[in-house]
């Protein structure tokens, strides 16, 4: 059902934080949201030419080359993933590229397999901006020296991510989950939901039989059976309700905010005020037409992410867009992930995640 992103091998620093976390968590997200979809943990960044997409855009050709760089305008080099709706859009129609280049400018791109590499290179200087879904900026400000910080978020939806049974299973409320086994990816924004649902429940996390896999075997482990229960986001979850007929148990409604974040490096921020000006502008223009438009979406990410489109229309319509500023209670619930994650021992120390919020000035 998923194809595997193929991505070139590239040299990249490695972070204590965050590589410690990438054995399990460089699996296929097919949506930002989630952290992660499968393949290695290399970065792949392509050269100062942008790369040509596969799949057509909704409303324009693809176009295949940025601007040639110039003295006097910014730089901008994004880290994207096909499943980064807005982001993979603007880059079939070459919109930033035009912008830029209006302004002396130039933007490169760099495909990454998963959120976790993407915050890596972020950290590293590699890249400017990213857009990532909600665990991958909390391992990356527990990095030391970290530079991450949160520039906008994504609305995203509390519907777009959930629990599963079995069409058939006698599970019937979350409470039944004790004793059972759940699948989920280990620290992806799927881990906070299902310890959030259990502990809703009256339960501890020791009363589930926690099942620690990527996307892709989570599918296989659920449809043999050899797990009762998994905790997934879109597509994988409208891909197994629509093809094997699996029953939602609990979406994050209530328990997680299921949101995705829009990342920059503070260099950047600092050196390039009006080159993340016209990006962010211009993000606002796409999130607004993929808000408008989810049959055409679904349309255009099918060939790139091997997804049936109905699936993936479903999976649209259930989502949200916007690139909205961080407010006091989208801080709270960041740092509640963090929180829960550092007490899961999957960050090395707590962190004050309002300290890798921009300002906005």
């Amino acid at each position: 059902m998923f194809k595997t992103i193929p991505f070139k091998q590239s040299q990249r620093l490695p972070i204590q934080a965050l590589a410690k976390l990438s054995a399990f968590a460089i699996s296929a997200s097919l949506f930002a949201s989630g952290c992660a979809p499968q393949a290695s943990n290399n970065t792949n960044t392509t050269s100062t030419t942008s790369t040509s997409t596969t799949a057509a855009s909704p409303t324009a050709a693809a176009k295949t080359d940025s601007p040639a760089p110039s003295a006097t305008g910014g730089k901008l080099r994004i880290g994207f993933q096909k499943s980064a709706t807005v982001l993979f859009s603007l880059k079939g129609k070459g919109t930033l590229e035009t912008v830029f280049k209006s302004t002396g400018g130039t933007v490169t791109w760099s495909e990454f397999p998963a959120g976790l590499p993407m915050v890596e290179a972020l950290n590293a200087g590699a890249i400017d901006v990213a857009y990532v879904g909600e665990a991958p900026p909390v391992f990356a400000q527990a990095a030391k020296g970290s530079t991450v910080r949160y520039i906008a978020y994504d609305p995203y939806g509390v519907e777009a991510e959930g629990i599963v049974v079995h069409k058939d299973s006698p599970i019937q409320t979350l409470a039944d989950l004790k004793g059972k086994k759940l699948a989920v990816q280990k620290g992806a924004n799927a881990h906070y939901l299902a310890v959030k649902a259990v502990e809703s429940a009256g339960l501890q996390v020791s009363d589930v039989e926690f099942s620690f896999v990527k996307p892709s075997d989570g599918r296989a482990a659920f449809e043999k059976k050899n797990v009762d229960a998994w905790s997934v986001w879109d597509p994988y979850l409208a891909a197994v309700e629509v093809d094997t007929g699996a029953r939602v148990l609990a979406s994050a409604k209530g328990l997680a905010p299921n949101r995705g974040y829009y990342l920059a490096s503070k260099e950047f921020i600092e050196k390039n005020p009006e080159a993340l000006k016209l990006f962010l502008a211009e993000l606002k223009k796409e999130s607004e037409y993929a808000k408008n438009n989810p049959a055409e979406i679904a349309k255009f990410l099918s060939p790139a992410l091997g997804v049936d489109a109905a699936i993936l229309e479903k999976a649209e319509k259930r989502r949200d867009y916007g690139i909205l500023p961080l407010t006091e209670e989208v801080i709270a619930k960041q740092q509640d992930i963090a929180d829960t994650f550092a007490k899961l021992k999957l960050i090395p120390q707590p962190i004050v995640v309002k300290e890798a919020v921009w300002d906005g000035k």
